[in-house]
């Protein structure tokens, strides 16, 4: 335990005291000293410290992987499933410690901490029932005496970077479906969230995965990816974060033609149509939008509303917001957190005050909470300018800002009117618009007629500039894995 961080571990409250861990895991054994700090984003309390690890460490990690890669890869895919799933049923087990220990490090409200960690739970029992399913062809030959087989066989060794907002279902969403598969792995977490990775690493262990299978690096981010990206042991990568870091890591990625999955920033629309259910929309718009604190990838960052509704969506919007309770998750109920540092709260200040210089009217908050530190109230706005930055840069905060159009084909060109591509919304009870929306707008997943649209079953991603590649669902799976081609003489 760390010194000075006796108070917060303390008000955590952990049953299992040992979920907490201050040493990275490689193959199999904790290591490192721990010296880098992490403190609690609500209370600004030293939590523990971490491990700097730099690139020897990581390259120690990549060759436990390499070596554990033959057997676990050539191990059927019931016996890795077993395994898959006595983890998850741990981590629902353990799920209270999880969460209290995911609210201190990230912030975020209990009860969707609670929310995060079955979820996450859920990636490994999935996916180790898809590991079953990799199905392969027999596909007609050339001539009598030739057949064509094609297998799917597990990629190698996976480096993983995740991000610090969802601190344990980043993690499964790309840890569970490279495991299921026959992969081994390498994983960096964020070294602002790191306690959550590490307790499913514990979790991992004693749900029987050989060790090598699975290895957490945490230090400085530069080191570290420069040997994920680049060492050719490495067979893929895969990334969630933002969109500029993103294209360096796939730049770096390219010097040994490494297969890359890449979920990367957002700037989600969502759009409510005149004939909407106003109450609906309204709901999934506080879902989608304050959810995290407006920390999510996906959540709303743009409110076109049509013309006939808009001062009865904005009146009731604001109300909704105003009710949202703010506080420290482990100090009573919340269903609003802090931003993570200083700096997001700088740049949803940012965000505001350019929009309502740009003429913008404020319905609800605009201001720093009374708790202090990051925490800042539930925003909404109307009238923002489409040029605002809070129409073209994605805000990641509690900030709803509300642009009118006339008509649907307005309110499709404005929606597509970003480089980013991972999520939409739209409300509407007209059939025939639902479809034509959903196939206009330009965006890897639509939430029509709902704000939240996160499962373990859903094929996650975007397109264009957020990313390259599916996570969750059937095809999840399938980045992991490498197709052969098998050409028999008979």
């Amino acid at each position: 335990m760390a010194d000075g961080a006796t108070g917060e571990l303390g008000r955590i409250g952990l049953k299992r005291p040992d979920l907490f861990r201050e040493q990275c895991y490689i193959d199999g054994k904790w290591t490192g000293d721990p010296t880098h700090l992490v403190h609690n984003p609500a209370t600004g309390g030293l939590i523990g410290r971490i491990p700097n690890l730099g690139k020897s460490e990581t390259e120690r990690a990549v060759a436990a992987a390499e070596a554990a890669l033959p057997k676990w890869r050539a191990q059927h895919a019931k016996a890795r499933a077993e395994i898959m799933d006595r983890w998850c049923a741990l981590m629902v087990k353990h799920q209270e410690d999880l969460a209290r220990l995911m609210t201190a490090e990230q912030g975020k409200p209990l009860a969707e901490a609670r929310g995060e960690v079955v979820y996450a739970g859920a990636f490994f029992e999935w996916f180790g029932e898809e590991a079953k399913r990799t199905y392969g062809d027999l596909i007609p030959g050339p001539a009598a005496d030739r057949r064509i087989m094609v297998m799917k066989q597990a990629v190698g060794v996976v480096g993983a970077i995740t991000p610090w907002n969802f601190p344990a279902a980043m993690i499964t969403r790309k840890v569970g479906p490279a495991i299921a598969a026959g992969c081994t792995a390498v994983l960096k977490p964020s070294e602002l969230t790191p306690y959550s990775a590490l307790a499913i690493a514990l979790l991992g262990e004693e749900a029987g995965l050989p060790p090598g299978v699975f290895n957490i690096v945490t230090g400085d981010a530069e080191p570290i990816g420069r040997v994920l990206t680049e060492d050719p042991r490495v067979a893929k990568f895969t990334f969630t974060g933002s969109t500029p870091v993103g294209k360096k890591l796939a730049q770096q990625c390219a010097s040994t033609v490494k297969r890359v999955s890449l979920e990367l920033g957002g700037n989600a629309p969502f759009l409510i149509f005149n004939d909407a259910d106003l109450e609906a929309a309204a709901a999934g718009a506080i879902i989608s939008k304050f959810r995290n604190t407006g920390q999510t990838c996906v959540c709303a960052n743009r409110f076109f509303v049509q013309d006939g509704i808009y001062d009865a969506f904005a009146k009731l919007l604001a109300e909704k917001a105003g009710e949202l309770v703010v506080g420290d998750g482990l100090a009573g109920v919340t269903q609003q957190g802090p931003l993570i540092n200083d700096k997001a709260l700088q740049k949803v200040e940012a965000h505001v005050a350019d929009a309502i210089g740009h003429g913008a009217k404020v319905l609800a908050g605009a201001r720093r909470d009374s708790h202090g530190g990051t925490f800042y109230q539930p925003t909404v706005l109307r009238d923002v300018a489409p040029d605002a930055l809070l129409c073209r840069e994605e805000t990641f905060g509690p900030v709803a800002g509300l642009v009118r159009f006339k008509d649907e084909a307005d309110a499709i060109r404005m929606a597509n009117d970003s480089c980013a591509g991972l999520a939409a919304y739209a409300y509407t009870r007209d059939l025939s618009r639902s479809w034509r929306v959903s196939e206009g707008l330009e965006y890897g997943m639509i939430g029509m007629n709902t704000g939240l649209i996160s499962s373990e079953v859903l094929p996650f991603g975007g397109v264009k500039e957020s990313g390259i590649g599916r996570e969750g669902s059937k095809y999840g799976i399938e980045e992991f894995l490498e197709v052969k081609s098998i050409v028999l003489q008979l």
